[in-house]
């Protein structure tokens, strides 16, 4: 799986992260793993079209100092679909920057 971690993190800007993912994201269920929604205008035309399936995230997992994002576009109610796939450039970039406006709103260097 491709991803992006940032990584050496203080324990008090992990503190910070996980709650500005609280309230920016949805919750995953399973602890450390947060979904950040895809916009709909960088959905592949597949993905667009698979309503049903979505909606589609991207997974962020956080750890003791460290976050990774994979650069991978998940469909929320089918995991078996074609519509999951590897991100688009436009997908990954977008992921990136997500990383790097949270980073600079909760003003953590890296």
């Amino acid at each position: 799986m491709r991803a992006y971690v940032i990584d050496e993190i203080s324990s008090g800007d992990m503190e910070k992260i996980r709650a500005y993912l609280k309230e920016k994201t949805r919750p995953s269920g399973l602890g450390d793993l947060y979904w950040i929604p895809v916009p709909e205008d960088l959905l592949r035309e597949i993905q667009a079209a698979h309503h049903e399936c979505g909606p589609h995230v991207f997974a962020l997992e956080t750890g003791r100092d460290w976050i990774r994002l994979e650069f991978f576009v998940r469909a929320s109610n089918n995991m078996r679909c074609e519509c999951a796939a590897v991100t688009t450039g436009p997908q990954r970039d977008y992921l990136i920057s997500f990383a790097d406006r949270m980073l600079a709103h909760l003003q953590i260097r890296s």
